[in-house]
């Protein structure tokens, strides 16, 4: 099955309920913060998010996936950690079950990781849960070079830690120094 990806509309909220539901990990406290993120994007904002809004968010971004009949499958949340060098946060990605293990959620993470990249962004921090539920969601980043960063212990509940995951975009800090390099160098020339 091939995916697309696109923009999120306000009246995918109802789908994405539906998606963190059918995966059958999220609590309902985490259904509920999920869909708190969509509508404080949408709720305020436009009906439609734009598809690659750029620098300049406010908050949250969004990518959905759809299915060849247009149908939304999986979506990402994330945006800029506030307070922070070009750090980015990665707050949901859901693929419906249904769609998993063909590539969409991949997908979706390459093309975070690709408007990241475009910024110049020097980190992307992931955090999941320690629960067993969650052991397909660890090795998903694991496979794709994301690092444990750290691990902190009964976080969401007893004998459920919090885990941190790291991708670093060491090109993007490369060619930021050598960005700054230059305009030190056209300063000093002046």
């Amino acid at each position: 099955m091939s995916v697309r990806l696109g923009a999120l509309q306000r009246g995918h909220r109802n789908r994405i309920r539906e998606i963190l539901n059918a995966t059958s990990v999220f609590r309902d406290e985490e259904v509920n913060v999920a869909l708190e993120l969509f509508d404080e994007t949408f709720a305020v904002g436009p009906a439609r998010a734009p598809y690659d809004p750029g620098d300049g968010v406010a908050n949250y971004e969004f990518v959905g996936s759809f299915s060849r009949d247009g149908q939304l499958v999986g979506y990402v949340c994330y945006g800029a950690t506030p307070g922070t060098d070009r750090v980015y946060d990665l707050y949901w990605i859901a693929m419906h079950p249904q769609f998993q293990g063909e590539g969409g959620g991949s997908q979706l993470l390459d093309e975070v990781e690709r408007r990241l990249r475009q910024r110049e962004a020097r980190l992307l921090v992931v955090e999941t849960s320690s629960r067993d539920e969650y052991g397909a969601t660890r090795h998903f980043y694991e496979a794709r070079g994301y690092h444990p960063a750290a691990t902190i212990a009964d976080f969401y509940a007893p004998g459920d830690a919090r885990v941190v995951y790291t991708k670093r975009f060491t090109e993007a800090v490369a060619s930021h120094v050598l960005h700054a390099r230059s305009n030190a160098e056209l300063s000093r020339n002046e």
